[in-house]
């Protein structure tokens, strides 16, 4: 039987603003072997250092988040990981973590930390 294996919110955001600055410099690299043609040339270049940049703003806005995120120590490998949301995973060793007492026993699930979700749960508690 297999188990899913869940990963932290910041490391995935961390994960795509890496793929971002690889793609850019790809980019730039496709833009060498294209000198025959400048404007395409020209083309990878731009493109590459907008990929570069937009990758260096994710990781100012995931830095910036990560202050705001909530230091807890795993129970599982008891390593200090940082939570965003109702449910997350720890950094390390991927445990499902929640801090909502409500959620602890249920399936790990990331609907749990979508608007959507919490609205209708709140219009179902006024019921």
């Amino acid at each position: 039987m297999s188990q899913l294996v869940y990963s932290s919110k910041i490391n995935k955001i961390r994960t795509f603003a890496l793929l971002l600055i690889f793609a850019g410099i790809l980019l730039m690299y496709g833009g060498l072997l294209t000198r025959k043609f400048e404007w395409l040339m020209l083309l990878f270049f731009v493109l590459g250092v907008l990929f570069v940049l937009f990758s260096c703003v994710v990781y100012l806005w995931i830095g910036m988040l990560s202050t705001k995120a909530v230091p807890i120590t795993c129970p599982n490998c008891e390593k200090p990981t940082k939570m965003l949301g109702r449910v997350d995973a720890c950094m390390h060793c991927k445990q499902p973590l929640t801090l909502d007492k409500k959620l602890e026993g249920e399936e790990f699930d990331e609907k749990y930390n979508k608007r959507r979700y919490n609205k209708e749960e709140r219009k179902n508690r006024k019921k």
